[in-house]
């Protein structure tokens, strides 16, 4: 048992050390949007400065044709484009995480940290894999040359349907409110962080997939619409009115659904 002296610095630690986390978790996102801004990771077979790579189904494309070196630099593109996209607005996650670690040493607490932001980067490193399975099955660039109006519209569809169901609103109230997951599923140690983790990776998952399905179709290196979208699922998770924005996308999305595919039809 430490001495009140002792906890009293290991509070006062808490609260500073603290704001290093979120700055640290900012610095890493920066580096990444510089990253995929500045295509620091191009694809093998793109043109220079990276043509086709804004292109509905472009960097898809471009992996699949070369093999698994393609696919290897794709996922690790994929990887920046997550962190990029989701590091910001997991700050207070990553920050009410460090904050359960009282009475654990510097060593100890970094390594856990790290685990836990580690593994969050991970779980979504691995859904790049969908998009280039869907792209395997169902070309998107090839489609999206001949029938944009009706990709894009059923894309937004999807989106709508999703946005507005029941498995959205569970997930994102998951994700807005990480105290509770951290009180309810706490698991000590290094591995436990690493679990905890990729349990809620999964509901952040459940939350934004949709939104990064439309990002596939519209292109996945295009940084407006990444921009876009970043911009509203990190408004969803923070801010006490996400959860009608959430809504509001939705309905926006059904609207343009329907003029695309009924402009595409005529």
């Amino acid at each position: 048992m430490g001495t009140p002296g002792e906890g009293a610095t290991g509070r006062r630690s808490g609260r500073q050390s603290a704001p290093i986390v979120a700055l640290a978790t900012y610095g890493i996102a920066l580096l990444a949007w510089v990253a995929v801004v500045t295509r620091w990771l191009p694809m093998p077979g793109a043109g220079n400065g990276g043509t086709g790579m804004s292109a509905p189904g472009g960097p898809e494309a471009m992996a699949l044709s070369n093999g698994l070196s393609g696919v290897g630099l794709y996922l690790v593109m994929w990887t920046v484009m997550m962190v990029a996209m989701m590091y910001p607005s997991s700050v207070p996650l990553f920050r009410m995480y460090y904050r359960t670690l009282d009475g654990t040493t510097r060593v100890g607490t970094a390594t856990r940290v790290g685990a836990f932001m580690g593994t969050y980067a991970l779980v979504w490193a691995l859904t790049g894999v969908v998009p280039l399975v869907v792209n395997a099955v169902f070309p998107v660039a090839t489609v999206a040359r001949e029938q944009s109006g009706l990709l894009v519209g059923g894309a937004l569809f999807l989106l709508a349907v999703y946005q507005l169901s029941p498995y959205k609103n569970r997930c994102l109230k998951h994700c807005r409110t990480p105290l509770g997951f951290l009180i309810e599923y706490h698991q000590p140690g290094v591995r436990g962080a690493a679990r905890m983790s990729a349990r809620f990776s999964t509901y952040c998952i459940g939350c934004c997939w949709a939104l990064f399905a439309l990002l596939v179709v519209v292109g996945s290196m295009n940084v407006l619409w990444m921009g876009a979208i970043t911009l509203v699922l990190s408004v969803e998770r923070l801010f006490e009115w996400g959860e009608w924005l959430a809504k509001g996308v939705g309905v926006v999305s059904a609207v343009a659904g329907a003029v695309l595919v009924v402009a595409s039809m005529l």
